[in-house]
C-alpha cells in the first residue's frame, strides 16, 4: 500500500506521506505519548500516597517502574496499528506479534505481583513464611501454565483435547498416588504449623521416644534413644497425638515418687530430702541450680507414705542422669539420717484356739509362706 501526499512543515518544505516516513513517525509517537501517560500516571500514584501518608512498598514502585512503561508502549502500538499504512498479511502478524507481547507482559506482571503478595502475607503469618519457598515455586509453575495456555489460545491453537488430555490423566495420577499426595500434604502441614522441628525430642503415640532427625515430604524420621531409627509417614503423624519435650521451652519437671515408713518425722524428711535434691540440682549436669526441688505427700500406701519429689532438668534426657544421682544421694543420706524406706508389708492376724489374734508381719511372700 502507497501513500502519496505531502505534509509542508513550518520550514517550508515538503515531506512525502509513505510508510518510511509515515510507521516510524507513529512510532516515535507511540512512544512519547506512554512516556507522558506513566509519567502523569506515577506522579498521581507518589502523589496519592503522599497525601494518604502511605509509605509505598518499594518493590511495588519497582514492578510499575519496570512494567508499566513497556506495557503502555504496546498498547499504543495496537491502537494506532489500524491506522498505520501497512499491508493486510503485515498488520495480522504484527498485531498478533503485538498481543503475544503485551499479554506476556501481563503475565509476568501478574506472577511477581501474586509473588509480592504472599511475601507481604508470609511476612505477617508465619506459618506461610515457613513453607514459603514451596508455595512460590507451585504459584510460579501455575501462572506460567496459566499464561502458557492463554498464550497458545492467542496463537489460535485449540486447547480444549490438551485440557481433556490433561484431566485424564491428572485423574489417574491422583488414584495412583493418593497414599503419596497425602503424606506430601501432610508434610506441608507440619512445615507450616510446625508442631515438630529437626533436634527436638518427641514421644510418639505407639510410645517410642527420640530425636526428630529429618522431616521429608513424604515421612518424618525419628531417631530413638537406642540408635535405631522409626520412620513415620506424615499422613499418620498428623493424625496422631504427639508430645514434644522442647515446647514451649526444653526446661521440664523431674518427678520422683519415694516412700518413707509411717514412723518418720514427715518434716525432718522433706527437709532431708529437699537438701539432697537441692544439691543434685547444683552439682550434677543438666540439672538447674537456680529451681528449688520441693515435694509433695500424697498417698498413705499399704507399707508407706509415699510422696514425689520435684526436680528440674534443661533437657528431657538430662532427667536420667539427675534421677539416679538424685536417688544414690537420697539413700545414702536417709540411712545417716535413720530415715527408712520399707519394704512393701502386709501384717495378718491369725486367731489362736483360746480366741487371742497374734500379728504376723512381713512380705507378702513371707506371709503367704507363714499362713502355709
Amino acid at each position: 500500500m502507497e501513500m502519496t501526499g505531502t505534509i509542508k512543515d513550518l520550514f517550508g518544505f515538503d515531506i512525502p506521506m509513505t510508510p518510511g516516513v509515515v510507521l516510524p513517525a507513529l512510532f516515535i509517537a507511540t512512544i512519547l505519548v506512554a512516556y507522558l501517560v506513566y509519567f502523569v500516571a506515577m506522579r498521581i500514584v507518589r502523589g496519592a500516597a503522599k497525601r494518604a501518608s502511605i509509605t509505598m512498598d518499594p518493590r511495588v514502585m519497582w514492578l510499575l517502574e519496570h512494567y508499566l512503561f513497556p506495557f503502555l508502549i504496546v498498547v499504543g502500538l495496537l491502537l494506532v496499528l489500524d491506522a498505520a499504512p501497512l499491508p493486510p498479511k503485515v498488520a495480522r502478524v504484527a498485531d498478533r506479534l503485538l498481543s503475544l507481547t503485551a499479554l506476556s507482559i501481563a503475565v509476568l506482571l501478574m506472577i511477581r505481583g501474586t509473588l509480592l503478595l504472599l511475601r507481604n502475607i508470609a511476612a505477617r503469618y508465619q506459618p506461610l513464611q515457613n513453607i514459603q519457598a514451596p508455595v512460590e515455586l507451585v504459584t510460579k509453575i501455575g501462572l506460567t501454565l496459566v499464561g502458557g495456555m492463554l498464550i497458545l489460545d492467542n496463537l489460535g491453537v485449540s486447547l480444549t483435547p490438551l485440557l481433556t488430555t490433561l484431566g485424564i490423566g491428572s485423574l489417574a495420577v491422583a488414584i495412583a498416588l493418593q497414599d503419596t499426595l497425602g503424606n506430601v500434604f501432610a508434610g506441608v502441614h507440619i512445615k507450616a504449623d510446625r508442631p515438630i522441628e529437626v533436634g527436638q525430642f518427641v514421644r510418639l503415640e505407639s510410645g517410642d521416644e527420640g530425636y526428630v532427625e529429618r522431616i521429608g515430604w513424604r515421612s518424618t524420621r525419628v531417631k530413638m534413644l537406642p540408635n535405631k531409627m522409626a520412620v513415620v509417614p506424615n499422613s499418620k503423624l498428623v493424625q496422631s497425638t504427639i508430645v514434644n519435650y522442647d515446647l514451649p521451652d526444653p526446661e521440664l519437671a523431674v518427678l520422683v515418687p519415694v516412700g518413707v515408713h509411717y514412723d518418720s518425722d514427715l518434716r525432718k524428711v522433706e527437709e532431708v530430702t529437699c537438701a539432697v535434691a537441692k544439691q543434685v540440682m547444683q552439682t550434677v549436669p543438666g540439672g538447674i541450680p537456680s529451681f528449688d526441688p520441693f515435694i509433695r505427700y500424697h498417698t498413705f500406701n499399704e507399707s508407706s507414705i509415699d510422696f514425689t519429689v520435684i526436680l528440674r532438668s534443661l533437657r528431657f534426657v538430662d532427667g536420667f542422669l539427675i534421677k539416679h544421682e538424685f536417688m544414690k544421694r537420697l539413700h545414702e543420706r536417709y540411712r545417716e539420717e535413720g530415715i527408712i524406706i520399707p519394704f512393701p508389708i502386709r501384717t495378718v492376724y491369725m486367731k489362736s484356739e483360746g480366741g487371742s489374734e497374734t500379728p504376723i508381719r512381713g512380705r507378702p511372700a513371707d506371709s503367704a509362706q507363714r499362713l502355709n
